[in-house]
């Protein structure tokens, strides 16, 4: 062992009473060896440090809460049945999140206060019913910015949070797959990122301060704890963004063999808690987890639909959605959005029973715009029929004409709806006869890569193919076919298979 080795090998005595030698012997013990650490080390190490409070990998950044008061604004062009309709679904959010509601408080107010959201009035009011309650929460019905949440959590000393983080807690707690939890967390930390204030004390300390600063840490300022965070937040961002695209890659490759192989994907979409996992369950036979809450299903389940007529389906179910979805989900849930985007149909599920369904079908609507899947062609599920007034049920089914009643737990109406699936997605592929010359081996070749051949016989004029095949690779086949399919019984037709 060198010298500057020896040097840095130190031995820790814990040496009780007042240090004396004599002390030691009598009662203390010597702690094993420790290796002492360099200066540049102990310096990457204090760089490296959060300080308490401050966000780490692995930790969580938000502290439960136990009570909360519920705060909105009756603004321009709401009803008070639209407020209390929203303060409900925020009041399921927050008990879906562990809270319990204590309280509430709604002011009128056109446009909300740039500094503390609600007026200085009620901020007092708000701070007075906070501790008359003993809520360790305030949660406001809509989004903060950062400048409104320190303002209000400074003037009402309690937490102060929104409907946004109320969200992505329950998503934290639900998520189970890598890649949930990657958007989950990736969702957290964009939302947090704005947000950062220093975390108290760690806010005025210097990473490069202190006797170990090294060279020139005494000259200037250095870095202060808010800019280490914050450059760990965006490395960290970073390091999800490319998990999720790696993801997003190898779901796009499972995309195109359905694709290749022409299976129609149907996607289960609509409002969460809508009955979407058990209508899955009941059409597929598939064990996807059923749970009377909000956003208990996160991660995208895929299984296979039979339908009446011979033909298989893959059946999607996806995340639900709700009012004021927060941007930071949309961003990072868009690689499992994708399947939505990307299905040949939505069964837009909805809860019948609820008081407010005609308000979650507009709500979804608007979700599926946001991620433009709106253009693709949508059936109305209404969900929960056992559950729901035959009257009411059929105000909701006058309201919606097209829709499908039934009941994913008693199998009612079910039958209906496979049929309906079936009809609205057309077959991909058609029965196709065809004699083909030999000199066209290459479209024998085609039938092969490119649909289902039944049956290939070898005669004098060429290969007999019968195969299942799309309208494009029966185009390439239209002067050997021995009939159009895309042609009806009555002769119109349906696109032609020479037709381009």
């Amino acid at each position: 062992m060198s010298r500057r080795q020896k040097e840095r090998l130190a031995v820790d005595v814990d040496v009780p009473g007042d240090g004396s030698p004599d002390d030691a012997l009598e009662g203390g013990a010597a702690t094993e060896p420790v290796l002492e650490t360099t200066r540049s080390q102990r310096r990457r190490a204090d760089a490296q440090n959060l300080g308490d409070g401050a966000p780490r990998e692995g930790v969580a950044i938000f502290r439960p809460v136990e009570r909360a008061v519920l705060v909105a604004l009756h603004g321009a062009g709401r009803t008070a049945a639209d407020v209390d309709a929203s303060l409900d679904e925020l009041e399921l959010l927050t008990d879906t999140a562990g809270a319990v509601s204590a309280g509430r408080i709604v002011q009128r107010r056109d446009v909300p206060d740039v500094a503390t959201f609600v007026g200085r009035g009620k901020v007092t009011e708000l701070q007075a019913l906070a501790r008359d309650l003993d809520a360790d929460a305030v949660i406001f019905d809509d989004e903060l910015s950062p400048a409104q949440q320190r303002n209000l959590e400074e003037r009402l000393q309690v937490k102060v949070l929104d409907r946004n983080i109320v969200i992505l807690d329950i998503f934290a707690q639900h998520a189970v797959s890598r890649e949930g939890k990657a958007q989950v967390e990736l969702a957290q930390l964009s939302y947090l990122l704005p947000r950062l204030r220093g975390w108290g004390a760690a806010l005025s300390r210097q990473a490069g301060s202190g006797s170990g600063g090294g060279i020139g840490a005494r000259r200037g300022p250095g870095e202060t704890q808010l800019e280490v965070d914050r450059r760990k937040l965006n490395r960290r961002i970073t390091k999800l963004r490319g998990d999720l695209h790696d993801f997003s890659k190898t779901r796009r490759l499972k995309s195109k063999d359905r694709e290749r192989h022409k299976v129609p994907t149907v996607a289960l979409v609509g409002y969460t808690n809508a009955g979407k996992s058990t209508l899955l369950n009941r059409l597929t036979g598939a064990s996807v987890l059923v749970a009377d809450q909000l956003f208990a299903t996160l991660d995208t389940t895929a299984r296979r639909l039979e339908l009446p007529d011979g033909r298989a389906a893959v059946a999607t179910d996806t995340v639900g959605f709700v009012r004021k979805l927060p941007t930071q989900l949309v961003e990072a849930f868009k690689s499992t959005l994708e399947e939505t985007v990307r299905a040949d149909l939505h069964l837009h599920v909805v809860d019948a029973s609820h008081a407010d369904a005609e308000g979650q079908v507009l709500a979804v609507d608007r979700v599926l715009t946001e991620i433009e899947a709106d253009a693709v062609p949508r059936l109305l599920v209404l969900n929960k029929t056992d559950a729901i007034d035959r009257d009411d049920l059929a105000g909701l089914q006058a309201r919606f004409p097209q829709a499908v009643g039934v009941s994913a737990v008693t199998g009612e109406g079910i039958d209906e709806l496979v049929e309906r699936i079936a009809r609205a997605i057309p077959p991909a592929r058609r029965l196709v006869e065809a004699t083909v010359p030999y000199e066209r081996a290459d479209l024998v070749a085609l039938a092969h890569r490119e649909g289902e051949v039944l049956k290939e016989e070898h005669d004098a004029d060429g290969t007999l193919l019968v195969a299942n095949l799309d309208r494009p690779t029966s185009a390439a086949l239209a002067d050997y076919l021995a009939a159009d399919p895309w042609v009806d019984a009555e002769g119109r037709v349906e696109g032609g298979v020479g037709g381009g």
